[in-house]
């Protein structure tokens, strides 16, 4: 089947023949302009790994999150495990940008997903074994937060050597599908993998995923990677790219956006257990349900992105939906009933895949290439590097002020910060 899928065959890449002439083999297997970018053989491995393991992913972050809560039953621990887990991508991903646009991409990413499974299986050994403590999961935390900050620049940056700039936006879009996908399946599994076998069977799952996406970049045909000359120290390329990140038309703009939605529109994730088990007074399942409601409004969202994208008003569309986003959650901080909380959470996922793959797809627009790995990694620290902050805040403030106010403040200074961006710097709003 992958051959009739090849790039060549694809009827776009025919555009002066007549309909009637296009091989009944072209027509007859034409990719919906929704999955355009699947037309690419590499993409099509690359999402097929990253579905599966994703899935696996979010299965972990379901599972740990309960499982410290359970061990610790404090609203602040949550906040620490996430603050470990998100510190390093803070002090390190710059630099991991600078490696991202000296190396092959496909290969660093081999490295740091194999490093992310055997992370996953030691959390699942020390949880088998009865032993885990938090304190181990700091531990692991902190070393995935590592990984990260090499992996993540390194995933946003290798888009556009799998399918080319002008597939590109559609990837992104149906890259956020993937993960949203991943999103609604895992927490469900998860939520009744809790309750039936506990959290260690999650953790073995997530190691043991990891292979997919690492089979699927290893099976890839690319070009080979072309050593590129060391033109200036490590510092230099550093703040050469921070220099182009400020000076390009709109991109600071974006990445404040971005430092927005992380520090104040996506913490209450954080507490979310003890939202689950304090205010709506539901168990794991019910965590397990709510996240995968809130995928699936995901992935809503990112099928109208990769359908409508192109059309010129990305700008105005995450002006829309940026300020949209804090009244949703404001409404799901104050709510104490189940099932709207369930409704509520749809429209969140909505909100935040928005504009997280509108965010990605403007900034891989404007960027130069060969600034890529160093904005993306900018990028990265604005949506997780910051996040640790947050993080702490939402877990002490929720302790100590109650979880539903905690959200609902955070919900008003998210709505208050985006309605200075966007009238400071109108700019966003043109970009198409």
């Amino acid at each position: 089947m992958s051959e009739l899928l090849d790039d060549r065959l694809d009827p776009p890449q025919l555009p002066n023949l007549p309909q009637e002439i296009v091989p009944l083999r072209a027509r007859q297997f034409r990719i919906p302009k929704t999955l355009n970018a699947l037309r690419h053989r590499n993409f099509r491995l690359y999402v097929a790994g990253q579905l599966l393991s994703t899935m696996g992913t979010w299965m972990q972050i379901i599972a740990q999150g309960w499982l410290v809560y359970q061990l610790s039953q404090s609203e602040l621990m949550l906040g620490v495990v996430g603050f470990a887990s998100a510190i390093p991508a803070l002090l390190i991903t710059p630099w991991g940008g600078v490696i991202v646009d000296s190396v092959s991409k496909r290969k660093l990413m081999v490295i740091t997903q194999s490093c992310s499974m055997v992370l996953a299986l030691i959390l699942a050994g020390l949880t088998f074994s009865g032993v885990v403590q938090v304190w181990h999961v700091l531990i692991l935390a902190a070393c995935a937060g590592i990984v990260n900050s090499f992996d993540g620049p390194a995933r946003q940056a290798f888009v556009v050597e799998m399918v080319g700039k002008a597939d590109m936006p559609n990837a992104i879009a149906i890259n956020s599908m993937t993960f949203n996908t991943a999103r609604m399946v895992g927490p469900a599994i998860a939520g009744i993998l809790l309750v039936v076998i506990g959290p260690a069977w999650c953790f073995t799952i997530n190691g043991i995923s990891f292979l997919a996406v690492i089979t699927g970049l290893l099976l890839m045909q690319l070009p080979p990677t072309i050593p590129k000359a060391v033109q200036a120290q490590a510092w230099q390329q550093l703040r050469s790219g921070l220099s182009y990140a400020v000076h390009a038309d709109g991109v600071g703009a974006l990445l404040l956006v971005s430092l927005t939605l992380s520090l104040f529109g996506i913490t209450y994730s954080t507490v979310l257990p003890a939202f689950v088990d304090q205010v709506l007074h539901q168990d794991a399942r019910a965590y397990g349900t709510i996240n995968m409601a809130s995928g699936i409004g995901a992935v809503l969202a990112a099928v109208l992105v990769a359908r409508f994208g192109d059309r010129g008003f990305r700008g105005r569309w995450l002006r829309m939906v940026a300020l949209a986003y804090p009244l949703v959650l404001l409404a799901f901080g104050v709510t104490s009933f189940y099932p709207l909380s369930i409704g509520l959470s749809v429209l969140l996922g909505m909100g935040f895949m928005n504009q997280f793959t509108l965010i990605n797809t403007l900034l891989q627009s404007q960027i130069a290439d060969e600034m890529r790995g160093r904005v993306m990694s900018l990028y990265t620290i604005t949506f997780f590097g910051l996040a640790p902050f947050g993080n702490l805040a939402m877990g002490a403030l929720s302790e100590a002020w109650g979880i539903s106010l905690t959200i609902s403040i955070s919900a008003i200074i998210a709505l208050a910060l985006m309605g200075v961006i966007f009238y400071k710097m109108p700019r966003i709003r043109q970009l198409a």
